[in-house]
């Protein structure tokens, strides 16, 4: 597969990637699928999960992913990117959302091995997994501690879990398509209608 396509194909498989860590951030925002418990947070009230409040699906996985995103799958189409002057400008994108990828990723190992932010039998609200002695990923006896919100331990691993997920394969494309976009720096994008020269060269020829 030539260095534009496979340019192509990274961008658009990017595309879905960002836009479900962005909707799982948001998602946890609300536990339970409730507007109370941001409200309550607005306040001041220990309600949500300290790792939402990064932003790593929105930013990390998101923008920073979604930006770079559009670039490389322009390389992949005929017109003033797919040179080799965009694909030199695409591994500087793509390390880009290696970078937001990373982020997200983190904020998401971590949210998930501390835990939700939940009310436990004597009412008061706190992380009670976070000084556990046992990981309560692998016991669900544990999430029993957990009164408000509703299933608010399910809650919270399937959508950091789905954030991990996203933010790996994200991290895999963008690494990926930094040594696809060198091999374009070297051999060009195989296009049969590909401009000769870089953005720098055409930009001279116009001026001259």
């Amino acid at each position: 597969m030539c260095t534009g396509k496979c340019s192509k194909f990274i961008g658009i498989s990017l595309y879905p990637l960002a836009l479900l860590s962005i909707i799982c951030n948001i998602f946890l925002f609300f536990p339970d699928f409730q507007t109370t418990y941001p409200k309550e947070a607005a306040e001041g009230l220990y309600r949500l999960t300290d790792e939402i409040k990064y932003m790593g699906g929105v930013v990390g996985g998101g923008i920073l992913v979604l930006i770079p995103a559009i670039h490389i799958h322009s390389t992949g189409r005929q017109g003033c990117c797919a040179n080799r002057c965009g694909m030199f400008l695409s591994i500087i994108f793509a390390a880009v959302g290696v970078a937001g990828a990373l982020y997200s990723g983190t904020i998401a190992v971590v949210g998930l091995i501390r835990g939700p932010v939940c009310s436990v039998e004597d009412g008061t609200w706190s992380r009670p997994f976070l000084n556990s002695t046992a990981s309560y990923l692998g016991d669900s006896d544990l999430w029993d501690i957990c009164k408000e919100p509703e299933n608010i331990v399910e809650f919270n691993i399937g959508l950091f879990s789905a954030l991990l997920v996203a933010a790996g394969l994200e991290l895999l494309l963008c690494g990926f398509q930094v040594l696809n976009g060198l091999f374009g720096c070297i051999c060009g994008t195989c296009s049969h209608k590909e401009v000769s020269a870089d953005c720098f060269c055409s930009h001279r020829k116009r001026i001259s």
